[in-house]
């Protein structure tokens, strides 16, 4: 994975001292990925004569804050208060605690694509190599963070999660729903993802995304529905034909998985061929080398259902390799958009003001990645929360996660 240069402190105005307690704290590490480092670059948007707290006090204070199961803007200056002479080891807090209306007012003006470029850049610092990693691109909203009064929706959300690692690699904000495709490519250009595996839902099933992935030396797998017309009937009437003649003649990959868990049976079978030269539209998706069909049957309380889905894919004709990149695909739904709304109250969320919900969102990005790289406690994220707001050297041990370097 690429290293970065160390961004310099001075930038936002840090003292010396305190940068220099906070590394001591944090451990005396020349190339560290500490947070201090990572958005101590971060411009400061406001004025210099309005200027009586740090921004990065006021950055890591909310990090902490949301780190020990806080929320918004009250919260922050709150939890500040409350863990003030601890706070002030290693921040400068040259003016005492910020109130909720400097966190309102601060988070609001921050340049959310700095704030999100910078968040990459870090993450990109924890992330472990990893052999075909899948990621898995979707869009979430925030729903609550509409504005009627001036005329503006809910902010809409592009993440990448990197299915090992479980990290979030990087958002972007879109202008509503039907922008995503035009933000995917742009959110690609700022990952690594070379030898990765991207999965994208039927609305990214673009041939300009799959030409991007292919351009970033990674394979993709895209759900192609109905939305692409003859492609798609033209895919599915192949493989479904083909499922039903147990795909005599045509050379293929296959596996089936069973899964059973509280009253639910589950099985899975995953179907890929690279038998397409009968594709009339083969040569306009870049490197498109198979398609597959994945069929889920599933039994809950005596009631049975099937489900089909086909697949555009760039991969081998490899089942395994398949099924591994369709079920990395669920994870961003369950292990990322679940967990902001029912662990960090994502979508419940009514701030608005300028920039701040859309920078609250990194921070709960940022936050998440935090709690997830931590592995000494088996709690879930709550648990994890409870226990950072009980415990300052487990909290601190949260603000220094591992490097991939450090692994």
């Amino acid at each position: 994975m690429p290293r970065y240069d160390r961004v310099v402190m001075g930038k936002i105005g840090l003292p010396v001292c305190a940068a220099v307690c906070f590394n001591m704290g944090m451990q005396n590490d020349p190339c560290s990925s500490h947070l201090s480092d990572a958005f101590g670059g971060i411009d400061d948007p406001r004025r210099d004569h309005t200027k009586r707290h740090e921004l990065l006090d006021i950055l890591l204070i909310g990090i902490c804050c949301l780190l020990c199961g806080g929320r918004g803007f009250v919260d922050m200056e709150e939890f500040g208060h409350s863990k003030f002479d601890w706070l002030r080891t290693f921040l400068a807090l040259p003016q005492g605690i910020p109130s909720h209306d400097t966190f309102r007012r601060v988070f609001g003006l921050i340049d959310p694509h700095q704030f999100a470029d910078c968040f990459g850049r870090w993450t990109q610092r924890l992330r472990q190599a990893v052999s075909a990693e899948v990621v898995a691109l979707d869009g979430k909203t925030v729903r609550r963070s509409f504005d009627r009064a001036a005329g503006r929706g809910p902010i809409h959300l592009v993440s990448a999660w990197a299915a090992t690692n479980r990290l979030v690699l990087g958002q972007l904000q879109t202008d509503d729903k039907s922008n995503e495709i035009t933000a995917v490519p742009e959110l690609l250009r700022t990952l690594e993802l070379a030898g990765c595996i991207v999965t994208v839902d039927a609305l990214n099933c673009q041939k300009d995304i799959a030409k991007e992935i292919s351009e970033a030396d990674a394979d993709y797998v895209m759900t192609l529905k109905a939305n692409h017309g003859t492609a798609y009937a033209e895919v599915k009437t192949f493989l479904e034909d083909a499922q039903r003649r147990h795909f005599a003649g045509v050379a293929h990959d296959f596996v089936e998985t069973l899964d059973k868990d509280h009253g639910r049976l589950e099985r899975r079978g995953y179907w890929i061929t690279d038998q397409i030269d009968w594709f009339a539209d083969r040569p306009q998706w870049e490197k498109l080398r198979t398609v597959a069909l994945v069929q889920a049957e599933r039994e809950i309380g005596g009631q049975r259902s099937v489900e089909r889905r086909v697949f555009l894919c760039s991969l081998p004709p490899d089942a395994r390799l398949l099924e591994r990149a369709v079920r990395g695909h669920w994870g961003i739904e369950n292990q990322l958009h679940w967990v902001l709304d029912v662990q960090l109250d994502e979508d419940q969320c009514r701030v608005r003001v300028g920039h701040a919900a859309q920078n609250l969102a990194t921070l709960r990005r940022i936050v998440l990645n935090l709690l997830r790289q931590e592995t000494s406690s088996r709690r879930g994220i709550k648990g994890k929360q409870l226990k950072a707001s009980w415990d300052h050297a487990y909290l601190q041990s949260l603000l220094n996660p591992k490097r991939s370097s450090d692994a």
